[in-house]
């Protein structure tokens, strides 16, 4: 066999959230020449907070953003239950709402997206309002893969990276319809921004409802809040795509609820960043075919409920990358060596977040009663320590199942014949 070597390896990522702009990162500085391609307009800067914990910790150190991170951080004090009259019930710290230890964190996703985008815009081409409309992976050619895009330009990339999310379109076009891979948990997330009239600072407050959960919160810096919505549901949502429909399916679920739920959808219908999706798995026995191969979610969503998205979209860039410098650009060792070492990881992930979906949207009144008990007296408990460090061990193993390891020395990026 012989080999025909490039001073850079052309890589299409289709994705420009955390985990598309995390790689061509890590990409850019092995010496391959990454292109990152996104559907939206512009950057999206919207969701909800996510987690930096972990594994994901390191990574973000040796990408040169975590002080970064940490002075974007949330920075939430803890969190409260309160009952249809807006009653408190009970209060937790944000150490034990969060199972958070030592240096973990937590950002706004769209101000993580800005940092990543920040790092990298000067040294990789970004391409936005696009997104491919066919993937042409020959396996006789031995020289790329021709892309078509929706604008109608056509390219030659040597790979094609999905990095689009659960409802990935380098994978319906590489792999086949989602409905192969998407696994409904039979819940559902909303989020979108709206004022801030409960006067939070840095403090999230929940009602629960058998099935449904709602939740308000105000980060620092913050002048504004998030309204999330979390509820339970078999019944197929509206087109992800479909704002309008999304919002009806949201004010129908809660209709009739009471606390402050009824301001809270009006604020939905007038959300301009409005985000509602079901809580799902994406299960694929692999995540290569050819010169493509999956990131992220597009991969192995972990569902919001794992609470491990963001750490496994970043660990996973990172590990992807390195072992495609580590390989010499031989994309047939790097991506068959990137899954060996992240699918158990993810794995234990998707398990935990089957068991988390189920916590965070209690289905009987009696058992939210008993919830709320535990809120309302776990503070002055002598066993509190004990009962968070259970909570916490769980979630640590889980933010640390991948083991990572150095790429300080890649060979020289390579195209094999």
């Amino acid at each position: 066999m012989t080999s025909t070597t490039k001073t850079a390896k052309t890589v299409l990522i289709s994705g420009a959230s955390i985990a598309g702009p995390a790689l061509a990162l890590w990409l850019h500085r092995y010496g391959f020449v990454p292109t990152v391609v996104e559907r939206a307009p512009e950057l999206r800067t919207g969701g909800y907070k996510v987690d930096i914990r972990g594994t994901a910790i390191e990574v973000c150190r040796r990408m040169g953003v975590l002080d970064e991170i940490r002075a974007n951080s949330t920075d939430m004090r803890g969190g409260s239950y309160v009952d249809d009259a807006g009653r408190t019930i009970g209060e937790l710290s944000a150490d034990i709402f969060g199972g958070r230890v030592e240096e973990d964190d937590e950002i706004m996703r769209g101000e993580l997206a800005r940092i990543l985008y920040d790092r990298t815009r000067e040294d990789v081409e970004y391409v936005f309002g696009d997104s491919i409309a066919d993937i042409a992976d020959d396996p006789a050619d031995a020289d790329g893969v021709t892309v078509t895009f929706e604008s109608g330009t056509v390219r030659r990339f040597d790979l094609v990276v999905g990095a689009d999310g659960l409802h990935s379109n380098t994978r319906r076009l590489a792999f086949g319809p989602e409905e192969r891979y998407k696994r409904h948990l039979d819940a559902y997330i909303s989020i979108f921004t709206a004022p801030n009239h409960l006067g939070l600072d840095r403090w999230e407050t929940y009602h629960a409802l058998p099935g449904k959960l709602t939740c308000v919160y105000s980060s620092a810096g913050e002048t504004d809040a998030k309204n999330l919505f979390i509820f339970s549901s078999a019944q197929e949502q509206p087109d992800h795509r479909d704002t309008a429909a999304q919002k009806r399916f949201l004010a129908r679920t809660f209709e009739g609820d009471g606390w402050e739920i009824p301001r809270l959808l009006g604020h939905a219908a007038e959300a301009d960043d409005f985000y509602l999706d079901s809580i799902a798995l994406v299960e694929m026995d692999h995540w290569s075919t050819g010169r493509v191969v999956l990131l992220g979610d597009a991969a192995h969503c972990t569902s919001p409920a794992s609470g491990q998205g963001t750490g496994l979209a970043l660990t996973g860039a990172y590990i992807l990358a390195g072992e495609l410098a580590r390989a010499g650009g031989d994309h047939t060792v790097a991506f068959a060596r990137y899954e060996e070492r992240m699918r158990p990881g993810v794995e234990r992930n998707q398990r935990m977040a089957e068991r988390f979906v189920k916590e965070m949207v209690v289905d009987r009144k009696w058992k939210i009663t008993l919830r709320m008990l535990m809120v309302r007296t776990l503070p002055k408990t002598p066993w509190k320590n004990l009962i968070a460090k259970k909570i916490r061990d769980e979630i640590q193993a889980t933010a640390n199942a991948v083991a990572i390891e150095d790429y300080d020395t890649p060979a020289r990026p390579t195209v094999a014949a």
